[in-house]
């Protein structure tokens, strides 16, 4: 029904054909292959009685091949929170991204824009991938300043608007109070033109017409209640409250009442194509926005990373808490520093905490001076021992990390009777190797399954090359 042209008063013949190489024995009507139009042998329209018209029915055509998830299409609009999605495409091959959402605490989703046209069709690594919300915000932030200028045009046709919809309720109230005018004129001409002798038709008649009164006595009252609540015209402060929220154009965008499909429907309207570039690996992401009629614009933004290291400004920031960590600085007053020279950290937090610069000291190796007294004041370690934080820098790693590998016994380690509680791990040169490549298996993009099945293989095949006369199998 939605796709024959017959619906729309076209005759034709020739739509599909069979392909034999698609037939299955025992299924005659199996194999039928769609041709394109342009394919078709008949086609004749105005011949059949149309329920639409021909336009209407190429619209449809053209709405269903837009709605469907394809590639080549935007897709139908959604209830997900992601503004872009279908309107983001990737800036190294080409391709629309795709929108994947990741519930976070409290359940609020979190959209993520991926190109994974290569990893999907050809079992490849994911091309580029950021998160939506950094996207999104300056997607938006264009969008309103885009339309600010409009905003009194704006306010102007929507108090209009309002006027004419009110003229046109009046005008219907109107029109229902000349009826039960008619209608109470028409029962006292009835009732006048009655013989008196015919008492029970007077009477009939005398009851129709107190009726009719009644019904235009009650029209009345509910029409005066309709004026005295909302009048014909538009009061001074009905008119200051449109122009208030025709200017006030984020308000209004982050109404409650305003749907996600609603943002993305006007989105649409407004933008046609959005091109996404992250730098290599790093924070920086560059966007290019192509609206409708052509024109583009072209900027950065900063989108959130895992790790220290994939900022742009690493180098910068390194060596800076290096050189205020020498200077004596403790580790608020690092925060302090490093945030008013206008360094953020990689994930979604805009200063610098306590913590943060700790860690980042931590993979620095820039031990602290508690840490240095401790070591001054512990026994020296034995022969391929380490402490905690070295082997973390070592293997290139983050300290947190390798403490959840302690606490999951995939480490030999050994906790200290000092007032920290401080931690050694026992791991020689064949350890240090093993535990770096499960860094790296884990740092790829394989399913943690496959890491801890290779871990336990790693670990059969150590033991299992250990056996000998006069010596134990370790791992």
């Amino acid at each position: 029904m939605l796709r024959h042209p017959a619906y729309a008063g076209v005759y034709v013949y020739g739509r599909s054909r069979t392909d034999p190489r698609r037939r299955v024995a025992g299924r005659p009507f199996t194999g039928r292959v769609r041709r394109p139009p342009e394919d078709w042998l008949v086609y004749l329209p105005d011949v059949l009685p149309a329920y639409i018209s021909a336009e209407r029915h190429e619209r449809n055509l053209a709405r269903i091949e837009a709605n469907r998830a394809r590639s080549q299409s935007m897709g139908a609009l959604r209830d997900g929170p992601a503004l872009l999605v279908g309107l983001v495409f990737c800036g190294r091959c080409d391709t629309r991204m795709v929108v994947h959402y990741q519930r976070g605490q409290g359940g609020k989703l979190w959209p993520k824009y991926e190109c994974s046209r290569a990893k999907a069709d050809y079992g490849g690594e994911l091309c580029q991938q950021l998160s939506g919300i950094c996207v999104d915000r300056y997607v938006t932030g264009l969008l309103l300043a885009a339309m600010a200028p409009a905003a009194l045009e704006v306010s102007l046709q929507a108090a209009e608007q309002a006027q004419q919809r009110r003229k046109e309720v009046d005008r219907i109230w109107q029109q229902r109070l000349e009826r039960a005018d008619y209608a109470a004129d028409r029962a006292r001409r009835q009732y006048q033109l009655a013989e008196p002798e015919n008492r029970l038709v007077v009477r009939e008649l005398e009851k129709e017409w107190e009726h009719a009164l009644a019904e235009r006595r009650r029209l009345g009252e509910e029409y005066d209640r309709f004026i005295a609540a909302r009048p014909r015209i538009l009061t001074v402060a009905e008119r200051d409250q449109i122009r208030a929220l025709a200017g006030d154009l984020p308000a209004v965008w982050q109404a409650p009442t305003t749907t996600d499909a609603d943002r993305k429907q006007l989105t649409r309207h407004l933008i046609e194509r959005v091109t996404v570039t992250v730098v290599g690996d790093s924070e920086r992401v560059t966007v290019q926005v192509t609206w409708a009629g052509g024109h583009r614009t072209a900027g950065e933004l900063v989108r959130p990373v895992a790790r220290l290291d994939q900022l742009s400004y690493f180098p910068r920031l390194a060596a800076r808490a290096r050189e205020l960590a020498e200077a004596g600085h403790s580790a608020p007053a690092i925060a302090k520093i490093l945030n008013s020279e206008g360094f953020r950290p990689p994930k979604r937090r805009e200063h610098f905490g306590t913590q943060g610069v700790r860690t980042l000291l931590q993979e620095l190796g820039c031990v602290s001076r508690q840490e240095q007294a401790l070591r001054r004041g512990a026994a020296p370690l034995g022969r391929h021992e380490w402490w905690l934080t070295d082997l973390a820098r070592e293997l290139g790693m983050p300290r947190v990390t390798l403490f959840g590998w302690i606490k999951r016994d995939w480490v030999t380690a050994h906790q200290l009777t000092d007032q920290r509680r401080s931690w050694t791990i026992h791991a020689d040169p064949a350890e240090v190797e093993r535990l770096r490549q499960l860094h790296q298996q884990s740092r790829s993009h394989r399913p943690r399954q496959a890491w801890l099945d290779h871990q336990q293989a790693t670990i059969i095949r150590i033991e299992e090359g250990n056996h000998g006369d006069d010596v134990e199998p370790h791992v």
